[in-house]
C-alpha cells in the first residue's frame, strides 16, 4: 500500500534569497553611482526577476504533473527525463544499500531543480525486474457485455402517434441495463422478449449510469405492427482485431491493445461479462492517409487461445493458452527508463510474419494525467510506411522495444498524420495485469 506523501512546495528559502539579492542590487543602484550606472542596473534587475519567476513557475508546474509514486528495479536509482534537469535526492542520506537493492523496500526522495529548488517529495518502491515475451501477433477479440448497452433511441409509431417509452422513463444513450423485472439482461434477445411479452404493463428496469445504480419503469407501447416495444436499441457484444503486447510465461497472463474496447456508438468502455481471444489471419492492409486512418483486415480462424478477463482503460487482459512463438523473454521497462530516441515496434502484416519496424520516440510525458498517451512515436521505417502509411487500426497493442526492453505499446494514431501516434508505458499495463495474477 503506497504511503500518503506530503507535497513539498518550491523552496521558499531559495526564493527569498533571490528576492533579497534583487533588492540589494536595486538599492545599490539607487544610492551608488551615476545615472548611467542606475540605468545599467535596471537592465540587470529585469532579467534576474524574470529568471526567478520562470524558475518558480516551472517548479509549480512540475510539482503538479509529476507522479507521487515511482517503481524502480532493484539495484537501480530513479532518473527523471526532462528538458530542465530534475535530480532525485534521498531524503535520508544514511539509507543502507539494501534499501535500493531489496524488492519490497520503499524510500522517499526529494526532486530538485538546478540551484537546489525543491519540487516535491515522491515515494520510490523497489521491485523485481520482470521478464515477459513481447507480442506483436494479431488476435481476434470476442466479448459479451455485463448487461446490455443502450446505443440508440427510436420513436414508436402507434395509432398515428409517435412515442418513445424509454426516453419518457429517463433512459439515456450509454446506460447499461442490467435487469428487467428482476431478470438479468445478457443479450439483445433478452430485452426484446421481456418487453414484447409485457402486454403493455410497465416493466421495472435496473441500470447503471456513470458507475451509479438506478431504477426506472418503462411503459411499452404497441407499435403499428402489433408488437410491444420500448423504443431503444441495445448492444450485447463486440468483436474485432487487435495486437498482443506481451505474454507473461510465469503467470500465463497476456496483455493487449493498450486501451479499452469501447462501444462504437457511445464511446463508453464496454463492461465485460465474458470474452475470449482467437487466432486470426491478416488478409490485407488499407493504407492510412491524412484524415483517413487505415486498418488491418483479417479473418477469425476460430481456434481459441485465451480467456478475456479484464477490459480496462489501459488495455485488455486475460489468461492465454498459447504464448507467442517468435520471441524470447525481455525485461519489462519502468517509466523512468523510457527516453526520447530510436526504438522499434513489433507487428504483423499480411505476410503473417511478426517483425520489428523502426520508429522514433519523439516525446515522453513526465506527467501522470493520461494513462494511455505517455509518449509520441513517429514511424520512420520505409517498409512500414510504404505498406501501411504508418500506424493503422489493428496495430493497437504493438509492443515498443527500446534498449532491449519492452517499454510500451502503440495505442492511437494521429488522424491527420498516420506516421505519428501515441504510446502507453508498459508499466501502466503491468499494474493492471497484477489484478489477474493476484
Amino acid at each position: 500500500m503506497a504511503k500518503m506523501l506530503a507535497v513539498i512546495p518550491p523552496d521558499n528559502r531559495f526564493m527569498q534569497w533571490n528576492i533579497k539579492s534583487v533588492n540589494f542590487i536595486k538599492n545599490f543602484c539607487m544610492f551608488r553611482g551615476t545615472y548611467p550606472m542606475r540605468k545599467l542596473c535596471r537592465y540587470i534587475v529585469g532579467p534576474i526577476s524574470l529568471a526567478i519567476a520562470v524558475i518558480q513557475g516551472f517548479a509549480l508546474y512540475t510539482q503538479a504533473v509529476l507522479p507521487d509514486h515511482y517503481y524502480v528495479a532493484a539495484g537501480e536509482l530513479l532518473t527523471i527525463h526532462s528538458t530542465v534537469p530534475i535530480t532525485p535526492h534521498p531524503s535520508n542520506d544514511s539509507l543502507p544499500q539494501e534499501a535500493y537493492n531489496s524488492p519490497g523496500n520503499s524510500y522517499n526522495v526529494n526532486l530538485k531543480l538546478p540551484g537546489g529548488v525543491n519540487v516535491k517529495q515522491v515515494q520510490v518502491q523497489v521491485v523485481d525486474r520482470e521478464m515477459v515475451i513481447p507480442g506483436g501477433n494479431p488476435f481476434g477479440i470476442k466479448m459479451f457485455t455485463e448487461g446490455v448497452i443502450v446505443v440508440g433511441m427510436s420513436d414508436i409509431a402507434s395509432g398515428g402517434v409517435s412515442q418513445n417509452p424509454a426516453k419518457a422513463a429517463g433512459i439515456k444513450v450509454g446506460d447499461i441495463i442490467t435487469s428487467i423485472n428482476g431478470k438479468a439482461m445478457k443479450s439483445n434477445e433478452d430485452v426484446g422478449e421481456v418487453v414484447s411479452s409485457s402486454g403493455g404493463r410497465a416493466v421495472n428496469v435496473e441500470l447503471e449510469r456513470a458507475g451509479m445504480q438506478m431504477t426506472c419503469a418503462i411503459q411499452p407501447v404497441k407499435s403499428d405492427d402489433g408488437v410491444y416495444r420500448a423504443g431503444i436499441w441495445v448492444r450485447d457484444s463486440s468483436a474485432g482485431i487487435g495486437t498482443m503486447t506481451y505474454y507473461n510465461p510465469t503467470t500465463n497472463v497476456f496483455a493487449g491493445l493498450g486501451h479499452a474496447i469501447c462501444d462504437v456508438d457511445t464511446g463508453n468502455i464496454m463492461p465485460l461479462h465474458s470474452g475470449e481471444i482467437v487466432d486470426v489471419k491478416i488478409t490485407g492492409v488499407n493504407k492510412g492517409k491524412s484524415g483517413a486512418p487505415g486498418e488491418l483486415k483479417g479473418n477469425f480462424l476460430g481456434h481459441k487461445t485465451g480467456d478475456l478477463l479484464i477490459n480496462s482503460p489501459v488495455g485488455i487482459f486475460g489468461i492465454g493458452t498459447t504464448p507467442p512463438q517468435h520471441a524470447e523473454p525481455v525485461p519489462l521497462a519502468l517509466r523512468y527508463e523510457v527516453t526520447e530516441g530510436p526504438a522499434t515496434i513489433w507487428c504483423t502484416l499480411d505476410d503473417g510474419v511478426t517483425r520489428n519496424f523502426a520508429i522514433q520516440i519523439e516525446n515522453v510525458s513526465i506527467g501522470d494525467k493520461n494513462p494511455t498517451k505517455n509518449m509520441v512515436i513517429h514511424v520512420v521505417d520505409s517498409e512500414l510506411l510504404a505498406k501501411c502509411g504508418g500506424i493503422v487500426q489493428g496495430m493497437s497493442g504493438s509492443p515498443i522495444i527500446q534498449n532491449d526492453k519492452l517499454v510500451g505499446a502503440v495505442t492511437h494514431v494521429f488522424v491527420n498524420d498516420p506516421t505519428r501516434g501515441y504510446g502507453i508505458f508498459v508499466e501502466n499495463m503491468d499494474k493492471m495485469s497484477k489484478n489477474i495474477e493476484s
